[in-house]
């Protein structure tokens, strides 16, 4: 059988065209998604139900054959299963416990195990319902972009809470982001065993970070996160997702370890061929142009075929696909890519 595309990028080979999956593929632009999701009640029974989970990551396989399925899951299972409280508010996202200072050190990262159990039961689930070529992607958050949910208790806009508890509290936030990245690294780790292909690691807030705070902050624990996920899985491949982050991706690369670097759609086209000179890099569309469809669409996937499709390359997004965007636009882009 013929190594999984996906894979052979992640080793540094070119392979033309190159493979291509969508962040949050399995999505709300799927009616089949919306269905299944009815069925579980709320989002975190979608997450939490090895059935569901399982049947939602198939459904853009079977519909668009992308290269590569990725867990269905979310980012924040992990403070769920730190018990913060976590539900999800519909039409403002996820809420939490906000996390104060002096609790940090009472966190219990015990629960991890049980608590994630039903997440492994997916992965082993679709590592044995994918097709053979289809690379299984399994994911986490990056302990940055966890903290920033944790510490605020909900999204914001420029992560100034978690920024400001770091510089208050630099001890407290460097406690919390060791513990994340031990129990994000474990939870990689049994992805990988249960028969994920390789990882991702999505830190979603890496872009509001000054110089210090990303090496402190988004470098360091990913580093860490990398480090014992080797220890464990010499093989390991391992894709770091860190928006928004600009010139600052490549010293991330180089001091995180990780194979392959997500790009997000602000990347600029030359900046882009540097960081993949010295390795597989992923992405960068703007999702936009795949709602636009047409022309955008067309001259978006051309440029970075044109730019980066010489060299070890995974086609994807610059960010996750949203709910408006329609169907044949996705077709389309796999048809330009493909062709």
């Amino acid at each position: 059988m013929e190594e999984k595309k996906l894979l052979r990028v992640l080793a540094g080979e070119t392979v033309y065209p190159p493979p291509v999956w969508l962040m949050r593929q399995a999505g709300r632009y799927l009616p089949e998604y919306r269905e299944t999701r009815a069925k579980a009640g709320g989002f975190l029974d979608l997450c939490y139900d090895p059935d569901f989970a399982t049947e939602v990551t198939l459904q853009p396989i079977r519909r668009f054959g992308f290269d590569a399925a990725i867990l269905f899951s979310d980012i924040l299972v992990i403070p769920d299963a730190l018990d913060r409280g976590l539900h999800f508010v519909t039409g403002e996202g996820p809420k939490l416990t906000p996390i104060r200072e002096d609790e940090i050190a009472g966190l219990d990262p015990s629960r991890g195990e049980t608590h994630l159990a039903p997440v492994i039961a997916t992965v082993a689930r679709l590592r044995d319902e994918l097709p053979a070529e289809t690379t299984l992607i399994g994911f986490c958050g990056a302990p940055w972009t966890v903290a920033t949910y944790m510490i605020a208790g909900h999204g914001t806009p420029d992560q100034a809470p978690a920024r400001l508890f770091g510089y208050r509290h630099p001890e407290a936030m460097e406690k919390l982001l060791y513990l994340l990245a031990e129990m994000s690294a474990d939870y990689l780790i049994r992805q990988l065993t249960a028969g994920a292909d390789c990882v991702q690691i999505f830190d979603s807030w890496a872009g509001v970070l000054d110089e210090a705070s990303f090496e402190a902050y988004a470098i360091g624990p990913v580093r860490r996160m990398v480090e014992k996920v080797r220890a464990a899985k010499p093989d390991a491949k391992i894709i770091g997702f860190a928006k928004g982050a600009g010139a600052f991706l490549s010293t991330y690369r180089e001091k995180t370890g990780i194979d392959a670097v997500g790009l997000d759609w602000q990347v600029p086209m030359d900046f882009a061929k540097g960081l993949q000179a010295k390795g597989a890099v992923q992405g960068n569309l703007d999702p936009l142009r795949l709602i636009a469809g047409g022309r955008a669409l067309e001259e978006g996937v051309d440029r970075i075929l044109e730019n980066l499709g010489q060299g070890p390359l995974i086609f994807n997004l610059g960010h996750g696909i949203t709910p408006d965007a329609p169907i044949a636009h996705v077709e389309a882009l796999l048809k330009r890519v493909r062709a």
